[in-house]
């Protein structure tokens, strides 16, 4: 049985977002926690599948924090923050922590929250299947990662990878892939993108070969190398 932890300590909010949970997910398992000492003694004796938290618990402005750092250092499980905190500060901050995703309160609707609770579920559930050469977070809230290390790419280069990955064994052409960059649509600028992919991937990997370059056409993965 799936089982999740709801950390928020002001109690409407905590049943609003238990109600939902489990209109979503008939039959989930919801505990209810409302301090960080209950939330850290909780999450040292139960291994949750996803966890919703605030950041700011009681007098604690940044229990939130200190609760995420206990979850990744025991089971590295999913988190949803969920907070008042201004997204354009604390977005960031919570990804930098390894949280999935950052909801703002007052900006969405149940069914925003519904949506990324599940979406959260399915891509856990999709990364412990055994691991491939290359991982990538379908939220794009982790860098992805080459034979278990961490590359760092930026954005626009993430999402062409991310096309290149998807259509593996095709070629993903010049003019697919001007629709994955939001400026620079031009066939210069896709080559700049691919060359950086290539050597972030070459700074853990020298042997990597698996973008292939395709004369005229684009760009193709395999995974021959």
């Amino acid at each position: 049985m799936l089982r999740v932890a709801v950390i928020e300590d002001d109690v409407p909010t905590s049943r609003q977002l238990a109600g939902w949970i489990a209109a979503a997910k008939p039959g989930i398992a919801i505990d209810q926690w409302y301090s960080r000492d209950e939330a850290e003694a909780a999450i040292a004796r139960e291994k949750y599948d996803l966890v919703v938290l605030d950041i700011e618990l009681g007098r604690e402005r940044h229990a939130g924090v200190a609760i995420i750092n206990a979850i990744n250092k025991r089971h590295g499980t999913p988190v949803l923050v969920v907070s008042a905190m201004p997204a354009t500060i604390y977005r960031s901050i919570m990804k930098a922590l390894d949280a999935w995703d950052y909801l703002q309160k007052s900006t969405f609707e149940e069914a925003d929250f519904v949506d990324t609770f599940l979406e959260i579920l399915r891509s856990a559930k999709e990364s412990k299947q055994p691991p491939a050469d290359l991982a990538m977070d379908p939220l794009r809230q982790r860098s992805p990662t080459w034979r278990g290390q961490r590359i760092n790419l930026p954005l626009t280069a993430q999402r062409i990878l991310a096309a290149l990955f998807a259509q593996r064994g095709q070629v993903v052409s010049y003019d697919e892939l001007f629709e994955v960059v939001k400026s620079g649509r031009n066939r210069d600028n896709i080559r700049k993108h691919v060359s950086t992919i290539r050597d972030a991937f070459r700074e853990i990997d020298p042997a990597f070969a698996c973008i292939e370059s395709v004369p005229m056409r684009g760009f193709r993965w395999t995974d021959s190398a």
